[in-house]
Order: C-alpha cells, then structure tokens, then sequence
C-alpha cells in the first residue's frame, strides 16, 4: 500500500468521497485487516471452482479484488484472472503480479466490461457499498452483462441476522502498534463500523458502511435483473443457508 497520506482523512474533516474510496486506499486498511484467513479464503474458492465444474482455462474475474490475494490463488489454480477495484493503490500494489494469465485493473464494479468471463466472484461482503439502492441494481445487473452464456456469478456476503445477532458494539483492536477503536451498529438499514486511531501523532477517523441485505433483497434484485439464482449456502465449506445460524450468504447466479 502507497505511504502517501495524502488521502487519509483527519478526524472531523468532512468526507468529500464515498467512504470505502477514501478509506480502501489508506495502507490502514490493510493494516487493520491484515490477519485476514488465506486459508479460509482458498478453501471457499477450491469448493467453488469445483462446484462450478469450471473448466481449466476458464476466465474468471474477481470483482472488488483489494490488492489481489483472491486472484494470485485462482491463477494459481491454473485460472485466466482478471483483478479488478477501484483502488488505484491496490491495483498498483496487485499489478506486481501480473503474469500472462493474471491482470489487474482500476474498475468500477457498477460498470460492465467489455470481455465477458466464465465466472465473477464477488468476495467477502464487497456489495452493498453504496447510499442509493440503484447503485445496487445497477452492480448486479453489470455482474450479469459481463457473463459468458455459460457464465456463473457468486456473491459472497455477510448473514445480516447472524452478524446483528453477534455483533460486538466496542472493540480495540492492536496491529502493528496502532490501537484500533472499533465501534459497531446498525442504523437506517446500515451497519456500521467507526474506527478511530493515532498513528505518527495524527489522529485518524474512518467508517464503513454496508447496507443490511438479506437473502428477500438480492431476491427482488436479481428478479427484477432478470437474474436466475441457481443456488445458495451458508458457508465456505458450501453448507445449507440457515437464517439464523449460517456466517455467510453465498449465492450462485447466472
């Protein structure tokens, strides 16, 4: 992630972009998230791409990549990948490892491409960044566009009624020496994550954001989408959706 901190904002400063434009592109992000499980993650993208019976030069996109770890392990797989966000300092960071079948572009996710691909994976709750629910629309009606007629689309989300029913309010979270206070809730159909911190004497504030979508809502989306939803799970291992037990909401599309 780039040094510059140009673009990370002090605390109280009024926030001029959308939330995840000024705060995707801080290497606090990264810091903050950076214990992320790759494990996990590989797990759920080698019961994917089993499932999908997706064949071995198949294209596939992987749509809000960040600096690209999804991607680099598809590729590995053998997979034509293509990396996309709207970061531009993580695409830079993930265009290190480009390759022939490997690419990374600055995108964004409410706009088609023009090349259609095999399969779009949209990972780890990357959906519902947006104030205005046509801004929804318009992302999964362009997930559908940019599909091969033989194309599958997955979003993975989060399970809004477990993540509200476990949800830890205050937390304070240490990496890298940077004490993390993270505040949690849901408002207006949001849930929120506040997270303040001091690094090199500056005081930061950040939010997240993401809109409480259940199953109902990407349901009426993707009906009015045209959209065919072929399967649904609860988790990485590609278990039964359960409302109130499953941590995850994966949806298979075409």
């Amino acid at each position: 992630m780039s040094d510059n901190n140009n673009k990370q904002p002090i605390i109280n400063e009024p926030q001029t972009t959308n939330w995840f434009e000024s705060w995707f592109d801080t290497e606090y992000y990264h810091i903050l998230y950076k214990e992320r499980n790759d494990e996990e993650a590989q797990l759920l993208m080698d019961n994917l791409t089993h499932y999908l019976n997706l064949p071995e030069e198949a294209k596939i996109l992987d749509l809000a990549c960040g600096k690209g770890r999804h991607a680099i392990y598809l590729n590995s797989l053998g997979f034509d990948v293509t990396g996309a966000d709207l970061s531009e300092n993580s695409i830079a960071e993930a265009s290190k490892f480009t390759n022939d079948k490997l690419h990374f572009k600055v995108h964004d996710m409410r706009e088609p491409f023009e090349e259609k691909y095999d399969a779009i994976f949209n990972l780890f709750t990357s959906f519902g960044y947006f104030d205005d629910d046509a801004d929804n629309y318009k992302t999964i009606k362009a997930i559908h566009n940019s599909l091969t007629e033989t194309g599958f689309a997955v979003i993975d989300f989060m399970n809004v009624d477990y993540v509200l029913e476990n949800l830890v309010p205050n937390e304070i979270k240490t990496v890298d020496g940077i004490d993390f206070h993270i505040k949690r809730y849901l408002k207006d159909g949001h849930i929120y994550k506040e997270i303040d911190f001091v690094d090199k004497g500056k005081t930061f504030h950040f939010t997240e954001k993401v809109q409480a979508l259940r199953l109902a809502d990407f349901e009426q989306m993707m009906e009015e989408a045209g959209i065919f939803l072929l399967d649904i799970f609860g988790d990485y291992k590609l278990r039964k959706f359960y409302k109130t037990q499953s941590e995850r909401l994966i949806m298979i599309f075409k």
